[in-house]
């Protein structure tokens, strides 16, 4: 929303800008105009599901996650071989397969909804920083010329003050 009235005046902007507006006053509109956004907002309003996703990505990715589904096949595995004859799952662990199958066939999709929360927010992120870039291209391309108008007048300037002192000393000297 907030990108179409930027979009809108920015068109508004340059149609009336031949018209209307000098340079100085296109710049300080520009200049007067936010392009920044705060991407966190966006964070706030997903859904239950896509928090859900973004926090099983975060903790399946984690070292923490990797100890403790370390720890609870080592523990199944020791407590099925302890118990031998009254596992519940003996030797060749058919039952944690099926688990460790069923672990990964839910897991994988929460992880790939995660990476396209991601990709969505590193574009915008990346349109974000591309329209600040580009304002900011602008504003530096403004003031050099405006610098190069200051350096030519300093120049005008020496040479008026040079051309006065020739002519202050010839008038001395006669």
């Amino acid at each position: 929303m907030q990108k179409n009235n930027r979009n809108k005046l920015i068109n508004e902007l340059l149609k009336s800008s031949d018209e209307k507006f000098n340079d100085e006053e296109l710049m300080h509109m520009l200049l007067e105009q936010k392009l920044s956004t705060d991407l966190s907002e966006n964070n706030k309003r997903s859904s239950l599901g896509q928090r859900a996703s973004d926090s099983v990505a975060k903790f399946a990715g984690s070292w923490a996650f990797i100890f403790t589904f370390l720890g609870g096949m080592a523990i199944w595995m020791v407590l099925n071989i302890v118990l031998d004859t009254d596992a519940f799952d003996v030797y060749p662990f058919i039952l944690l397969n099926l688990v460790l199958s069923c672990v990964a066939a839910v897991q994988a999709p929460f992880i790939m909804m995660s990476q396209n929360r991601q990709e969505v927010k590193d574009r915008a992120r990346a349109e974000n920083d591309y329209q600040i870039n580009l304002k900011n291209e602008l504003v530096i391309d403004d003031l050099h010329k405006k610098l190069d108008a200051v350096i030519e007048n300093q120049k005008k300037i020496i040479e008026a003050l040079s051309r006065a002192d020739i002519i202050n000393m010839n008038a001395k000297g006669k």
